[in-house]
This record gives C-alpha cells, structure tokens and sequence, in this order.
C-alpha cells in the first residue's frame, strides 16, 4: 500500500476534531501534530481531546474548537507550514529522516513565533533530549506521554496560559498556580491533574450560572498553571504575580544559579515568607528524609515514590486550592420525559403518546433540536418529511427510530462508543465501559477497527470477511476506582500471587460497572476472553506479551447470575496479574515504577464453533511484518506467520505449530521428514462442559487439550490437514487415506481454499505503515461457510502490536578471527551490539539433559537465578530446546523472572532433538523487548554454527546442579552481534 493511499483513509477516519474557538486572548485555533498515524491515532481518540475540551465549553453553546492537522515526517510539516497557519506544533520523536530538534530549526527561522512542544512517546527517550539539551533551545516544552487523556489538552492550555497569563491576571482578576518540576516524567503527570481538578471545578461554577454573561466569566477567569524548571524562573513567577498566587507545588531538589540545588525548594519556601506571602505550598522530592524539614516549615510533602502519589496530589488541590435536554410535552405543555441525548431521545420516543408526537412534528420541534445538538445528519432527514406522508401514527414512529437507528449505526462505524445495551450487536464498533485509556491492547484494535471500517477492507477480498471480534473494553477509570474503593494500592507487598489474587476476588467492582456488564450478560450466551490491556503494553520499546492474565470463558452457565459472577472475577482477576510477582519483576526490570500502570480489560467474543462439548476455531496463529530467520530466497521484510489448529494457547506458548511466509506460502520450512516429526498433535479448546472452574486455577483452567484426531472427528481438519502416503512416501491432501496426519494447512496455503496469505500480506503492510515500524498481529479464522445463506469464511484480527527490530550496524567478519578463539558461532541469532561485561555461563550439559525431567530442570534453573539475582551479576544461559516453551517436552517451561538475569541466551539442538526457533511465542517477544541476545545452534543444517562443548567440559565448575553447571571467568567475555545479518559470536577469554 502507497502512503499517500493510508494518508487519504486516515484522514478520512478522522473524527470529532472539527472547529475549536477558545476563550482567552491568545487562542490555539490550529495545531500541527507531527507524529506517526497510530500515535495520532492515540493522542485524538484515547486522550479523547474533543470530549476533554467539548466539555469545558458546551455549556456556553460555543461552536468553535482548536483544529488538528496531522502530518507523519517533519518534512511533510515544513510543506503543510507553507500552505497553512498554525498556532502549535506538537511533534513526537520519531519523524522522519529529521529530528524534531532540526525541524524546529527549520520552522523557526521562517516562523520564529509559533511554540513548538515535544511529545516523547517512550520514557528512554528522555535520556536522549538531555543529552541534546543544547538543541532544546527550538523547543518550548517537553513532555511524556503517560497513557493520561487530559495531557494533550494540558500541553494546549500550558501555551496558552503561558502567552495570557500577564494580560488576563492584570484585568480579569485570574489566579495562578505555580508548578515547578525539573522532572519531564513528573511533570507530565502533575500537569493534566492539575488542568483537570480546575477544568472540573469551573463546570460545576458554570453549571450554577444562568447567565452567559456569567457562564463567559467564569470560564475566562478560570486558574492558569504555570509551569518552571528552574530557581530563577520560579522566583520570576513569584515576584511577577504576587497578588494573584493561588498555590504552589514544587519540587525540592532542581536548578539553582546553574547547579543542582538539593533544597532548591526549601530556598523558595523562604523566599515566598520573606515577599509576606501565605500561599498554599506542597513539596515533594524522591527523597524522604526530607519530609521532616517540610513538616517543620509547615508545608505539605508529598513522597514521588508513593504507591497513592496522584491521590495525594488530588487531595492537597481539593483541600487547598478551591445546553438543555429535549422536553417531551402533550400539546397542553404537560412534561412527559427530557431527553439529554440521542439515546435518551430514541427511547422516549417509543412510548409518547400519539397527540405529543403530533405536536413536536408539526412545529418541527424534532430537527431544530437536533441540529442544535449536532446530529445534522438525523435532522436532515426529517426535515422534509410531513406528517400527512404517513397512513398512521404508529408508521411515522417507526420512520423516526427506524431514521435515528440507521444513522447512529452507520456513524459508530468503525467508532469507540459509550456502552449502551440497543449496540451490542452492532458490528465495526468498540464498546467503551467507564472513563480512562482503553490500554495498550484496546488502543490498537480501535485503531484498527476504525482504519478498517474506513478502508471498507472487506471490499478487497471478496472471498472471506475481515473483522475485529466484538469487543467491549472497561477503561483504566474503573481499575482506578477499584482499586482506592477496596484499598487495595499496595496489595502485592508482603503478599503471594495466591493471596493477591484472593484479595481481589473479595473486591467489589463499581457498581455502575457491574450493571453494564449484566446488561451485556443478558445480551450474550456466547464464550467470551476476558484479556488484558495495561497502559504499558505493546508500547513501541516493550510488548509485555504474555505478562499479563487472559482468561477463556464458557458463559454457559445456567443462570445470568452464575454467568456474571464468572466474567466479573475474570475481570478481577485481569486486574490482580498486574500485581503478581512475575509481572511486577518484569516491569521493574524496565525501570518502571508498580503505580504507573493502569489495567484496562478486554471482553471479546470468543471466534470459533461448538464442537460437542468444545468451542474452537479452525485455527488461529500470529504473523510478522518481519521475518527474524528467512530461509530461500526470502527476506526479513517479506514476514512469517506461525499457524495452529484451534485456539493460539499452543503458538503463543512455544508449542508445535506451522510455519510459512505470506509472501511463498507453498515453500516449506522443513523436508517431509520435518514436518512428520513436527507436525501439531494435539490442540486447544475452550471445554462447555465444566463452565463452573475455579479461575484461580490459571489462565488455562477453562482449556482442554486434546488430541488431533479429536478435530478430525469434529470434521474440522478438513482442509488443514495432509496425509503421509508410506506407500509412495509423499504428502497428499485426502484425509480419507489411511496414514499420519500431517497438519500442513496445504489447501489454505498451496490450493488458497481460504485467502490466508493475501490477507496477512495486506494486513502487515497496512499495520507496519501506520505504526511507523515492524508488527505482529494475532488472529483466529472460521472457515464455516453457507452459500444459501450468504455465510462467508471469516478472518477476525485479535491484537496488533509493535515488534521490535534493532537493525543498526555491526558487522562481524567470522573470517578474520581465529575459530580456536570462538567459544560459540550462531548464524541465526537476535541482538545488536557488544557486551563485554560478563563473566559467568549457566549451561546445560547435553549429555545430562532428558526432555522427560524439563519441570526439575526449570526449579533448578531457578535457584541459580534468584543467586545471580542477589549478587547483581547477569549471565549466559546455553542448553538444548525451546526456553521459555509451554510444551516441557520441547524445552525448559521457564517464566521470564527465573531467567531475568540472563543477558544472552543459546537454544543447542541435538542429534535426535532438534527445535526451530520460535517467532511467534510471548517469551520470545520479552527476550527481543529486553534486548537480550538470543542465539539458536541447531544440530541440523546448521551452516557453519556451532558451540565449543569441549571447551565448556573442560572448565572448572564455580558451582554445579543435578542439571546445570555455572563456570566463571576471570576476565569478561567478548559477545558481538551482528543485529543486521543476525550472526553472532563470543570469544573466549
């Protein structure tokens, strides 16, 4: 797909972001927003700037809101800048060939005035602005994007309280609030609190007024923030806006007279008492000693590190810092109901009695409320209609909710939309519960949703649909609410996985959220996956694949209730796996903090057919815009896709499973041989007959796994499925043949009774170009299909998410360096760049390993860990099989913290047991997340790789297990990885 196509649909997908006007003298009327098209994407719909801003101004009637303008690369803005005028530039890191710092040079020498705001959209990236602190000079302010919705609006009433602070405290009787914080990652959190509590605030003011005089005042004369880095520009602040100071958070330690201050803040403190100013003041600092100094001068203090940091802040602001419905009437004027909105309006509608409807049709009462409230297209169609068109009164109700269902439906396409009971069998829309970002996971697939509605997808391939299951996801809003309503902010301390998971089980969810979710329950019989979606998931630096809980739900119980209690534990359960040791380990491990993630969860029709006491899908699988080991003639861009009879669980645990490249679907991964000795023999299904398990059990409770033959009886290996002919020994596909099946998928692939590969092409190229890099998508397909009744084969994409790929050169000439100085060659390997700080090896011996004995290998493995662990050393892990596999007889079934401090990690084949490397698992995504190298030496066909055993055996053990053995080395190892050619080598020491 050419950009220029993705351009136009994008902005044809663009909604809710038409005609802003503020209030104040200096108004942002135009933003240019540089960024990819998924994070514009993000930034419009999750931080959701329309309704942020709608809601601040609706109830003045105003009519005219900031514009947005997006552009993908800094070149495309400096074109869109001589077409246009803007009054900010919010640019993200990533643009393009040019930087946002050369950008900003170059926008600014033709227009020197317009702000330009740098959104970082990676934390690591803030490491990379400080050390271009020089080139910040183009750049008025940096922020972090945190997942928060209100931090877009907050950037845009920073610029503009910053420009009209002076003119409107001196004439309009403004306060400020002073912000000071050195910190990008603090201060972008801080910021959208604070516009938030006042935003809030000057509504309920404006909500008592009755006049629009007053209404346009006490908007105008709401609060500025004001936001310092330094001492200096702090105590400008301070003098400049005496008498109009409000309060003050400050931080303690930051700049002063161009050096770091430790109690910069205190200095402040005193400076403020010696101007005679009572001010309200709230410090903080990472640094706890310091609260003691704050309690003596009497201010607040307020711990960064705190588990309850934003309700703290809440708190100290709240403490210290203080158009109409439709009436329905009977021609007499007697009130029979009021209508807020559309979906009030179509329910009102339905029981008027005839002479209202009569009375409100006549006096066009309908369409000029409409139009007042936006639905131009509603109104439209009502407007020319006359009462005498119909034969009875009852046939123009019907016309009317027949008018407004059609347009409501059709505009929700493709649309994230407020849960409401009459949508839930609408397709092309995400249903959204409660407040808050919709997560990592719900971000892509309304994205997606919505890109593929607009792109009308399903028009391209005409043999099989192409959709997004239904899907309602419960916002970040409620988690937060769950969690402060059952105090539950810092669970996981001193706790098991087991007793966390009990405390939130005895949790009651907000009860409003427990009324929608019946409502859905009442709706819907069919088998449901509860999933994950934390704020931290599938950013463009970490995917968290696999970290996070999805549970599989019959939803057959018997009764509503049974079944509403199953999904509302799910969901709590969803909730709790942010806190269980493995994730907490993981997240910490990026330098993260606990508190900084928010869940959302994902409720998600199950894609599949009841087989007997079974639910599955014909199959499901992954697939990759970027090929890590492409074999023939393929390249790494040309993608690879992993395919499993029935639900995923297999793929994304490592298990056995097919593997082809969209690009050559007919060209094998193996000989004959391989793919009888590799081929699935047993898959995953959702078991109906025991609805009523014990999620606690796990993530797999709900699952049977069953044998192959099991899916041939259900007749549902049809055309996934060849059979071995030992006669003739070929492969043919005719499952009526006696012999081994071989799952091949040869009438998908080779005969395309089912277009998988034109699909997935498509797909990963439209994904990879809004994402801006490499992706992974996962997917399940039904192949049901009845001509008469117009059924098609169905593909339903599950999740979209950025993949990791680090391509920068380092090349390695193997042929220069002494093959007796190599303790290990790998022609198929991942990583880029030189380690040479290590001095320890865990391996496995392969003459000690037995596939049988993988769950005592994994306990072992283990203990060495949680000793590296404590002596803050990192290591290289070598055995033979898949690391991290879900089937213990394929490899070592470790979880990602019993080897979180290995650095690089060797899979070894041998002679009778040989694994290809895994590419669609999820510890293969933390591995590549993680940047730890990963190397695979197969026995077979193995080029010119190999491994030095003689070497290893001859080292003396530092220590030794009934399995592994830890060597250590005087001196470091050298390890270098070719991240381009995916060669790799280390040298001995």
């Amino acid at each position: 797909m050419e950009l220029k196509e993705l351009t136009y649909y994008y902005n044809k997908l663009k909604f809710g972001e038409d005609n802003f006007h503020d209030l104040m003298r200096f108004r942002i009327k135009k933003i240019l927003l540089i960024s990819t098209f998924y994070d514009a994407y993000i930034f419009e719909h999750d931080a959701k700037l329309s309704n942020q801003i709608v809601g601040e101004y609706h109830s003045l009637n105003l009519t005219t809101v900031p514009r947005i303008v997006s552009v993908p690369t800094g070149e495309a803005a400096i074109e869109k800048l001589k077409e246009e005028s803007f009054d900010l530039i919010i640019s993200t890191m990533r643009i393009g060939k040019y930087s946002p710092f050369d950008i900003g040079k170059k926008i600014h020498k033709t227009f020197p005035d317009i702000p330009i705001l740098l959104l970082l959209t990676v934390k690591t990236d803030i490491s990379l602005v400080s050390r271009n602190n020089e080139d910040l000079k183009e750049i008025e302010e940096v922020f972090l994007w945190n997942g928060n919705p209100r931090l877009f609006l907050a950037m845009i009433k920073y610029v503009e309280d910053k420009r009209n602070a002076a003119y409107d405290t001196e004439n309009g009787f403004v306060k400020v609030i002073l912000l000071v914080e050195d910190s990008i990652t603090f201060s972008s959190i801080y910021l959208p609190l604070l516009y938030g509590e006042i935003m809030e605030q000057t509504q309920r003011l404006i909500s008592e007024e009755q006049n629009d005089n007053k209404k346009y005042y006490r908007m105008r004369t709401r609060p500025k923030v004001l936001l310092v880095r330094t001492f200096e520009d702090a105590m400008e602040v301070l003098k400049r806006y005496k008498k109009h100071l409000l309060g003050i958070i400050s931080d303690i330690e930051y700049t002063k007279n161009g050096k770091v201050d430790t109690n910069a803040g205190f200095s402040l403190i005193e400076n403020l008492k010696t101007m005679g100013m009572d001010t309200p003041v709230m410090l903080q600092s990472s640094d706890l000693t310091k609260k003691s100094l704050a309690d003596k001068k009497g201010v607040a203090f307020l711990h960064k590190k705190s588990p309850t940091i934003l309700n703290e802040i809440n708190r100290f602001i709240y403490r210290n810092l203080g158009f109409g419905s439709f009436v329905f009437r009977t021609p007499e004027g007697v009130e029979l109901g009021r209508a807020r909105h559309l979906t009030d309006f179509v329910s009102i509608l339905k029981d008027i009695p005839a002479e209202a409807l009569l009375y409100h049709s006549r006096n066009d009462h309908f369409s000029s409320w409409l139009t007042a409230h936006g639905e131009f297209e509603v109104a439209r169609r009502l407007k020319p209609v006359k009462v005498s068109d119909f034969s009875t009164i009852e046939e123009h109700k019907e016309f009317l909710i027949r008018v407004f269902r059609d347009v409501k439906e059709q505009r929700n396409r493709g649309k994230i939309i407020d849960f409401e009971s009459d949508s839930l069998d609408q397709e092309d829309v995400v249903i959204r519960i409660g407040s808050g970002s919709l997560g990592g996971k719900g971000r892509g697939l309304a994205f997606f949703n919505a890109l593929l509605s607009i792109m009308e997808i399903n028009t391209k391939i005409s043999e099989a649909r192409i959709l997004i299951p239904r899907t309602i996801i419960i916002a970040t809003g409620t988690f937060d609410q769950f969690m402060e309503e059952n105090e539950l902010i810092d669970v996981h301390l001193g706790r098991s996985d087991e007793e966390i998971k009990n405390k939130f089980l005895e949790g009651r969810l907000p009860e409003e959220t427990v009324k929608k979710l019946k409502e859905f329950i009442d709706c819907c019989d069919h088998p449901v996956a509860v999933r994950s979606s934390g704020l931290l998931e599938d950013s463009q630096s970490q995917p968290f694949a696999g970290i996070y809980a999805t549970y599989m739900l019959p939803n057959n119980e018997q009764t509503p209730d049974k079944r509403l209690l199953q999904l509302t534990n799910a969901v709590k359960l969803v909730f709790a796996s942010v806190f269980l040791h493995d994730a907490v380990t993981y997240i910490e491990t990026l330098n993260y903090g606990i508190e900084e993630e928010k869940m959302a969860v994902i409720i998600q029709e199950i894609v599949g057919s009841r087989h007997g006491d079974y639910f599955y899908p014909h199959f499901s699988g992954t697939a990759q815009s970027y090929n890590f080991y492409p074999i023939s003639h393929m390249k790494h861009s040309d993608g690879v896709a992993t395919i499993a009879v029935g639900l995923g669980q297999s793929i994304v645990g490592g298990g056995k499973d097919y593997m082809f490249c969209p690009a050559y679907p007919g060209i094998s991964y193996g000989t004959a041989e391989d793919l009888i000795k590799n081929s699935q023999t047993d898959f995953y299904a959702l078991n109906l007959a025991d609805s009523g398990r014990d999620l606690r059990g796990g993530e797999e409770s709900t699952l049977s796994s069953l044998p192959i033959q099991t899916a041939e009886k259900h007749k549902a290996l049809t055309h996934l499925a060849s059979v071995w002919d030992f006669r003739n020994e070929r492969i043919i596909e005719d499952l009526s043949i006696p012999g081994p099946r071989i799952v091949n998928f040869a009438n998908i692939l080779k005969y395309e009774f089912f277009p998988l590969s034109r699909i997935l092409r498509r797909l990963l190229d439209i994904s990879q170009q809004a994402l801006g890099i490499p992706v992974e998508i996962e997917f399940a397909v039904d192949l049901t299909k009845n001509s008469n009744e117009g059924v098609l084969p169905s593909f339903h994409l599950l999740q979209v998410r950025p993949l990791s790929v680090n391509n920068e050169d380092n090349e390695i000439d193997v042929e220069k360096i002494n093959p007796e100085n190599l303790l290990l060659y790998s022609q198929q390997s991942l990583g880029n760049g030189v380690i040479d700080t290590i001095y320890d090896i865990l391996y496995i011996d392969p003459f000690k390993f037995d596939n049988t004995k993988t769950v005592a290998m994994q306990r072992e493995i283990d203990e060495f860990n949680s000793f590296f662990k404590k002596e803050k050393r990192e290591y290289i892990l070598i055995g033979p099989g898949r690391w991290g596999s879900k089937d213990r007889f394929l490899g070592v079934p470790v979880q990602w913290g019993q080897i979180n401090r290995a650095q690089v990690i060797v899979e070894t084949g041998l002679k009778d047991f040989d694994v290809e490397p895994s590419q669609g698992s999820h510890f293969f995504h933390n591995l590549i997340a993680m940047n730890v190298g990963y190397f695979n030496i197969p026995y077979h066909n193995s080029g010119k790789s190999f491994i030095d055993w003689e070497y290893l055996r001859s080292r003396n053990p530092f220590k030794e297990g009934s399995y592994f053995t830890h060597i250590r080395f005087e001196k470091p190892l050298l390890i270098k990885m070719d991240g381009r050619k995916g060669h790799s080598i280390i040298i001995k020491t």
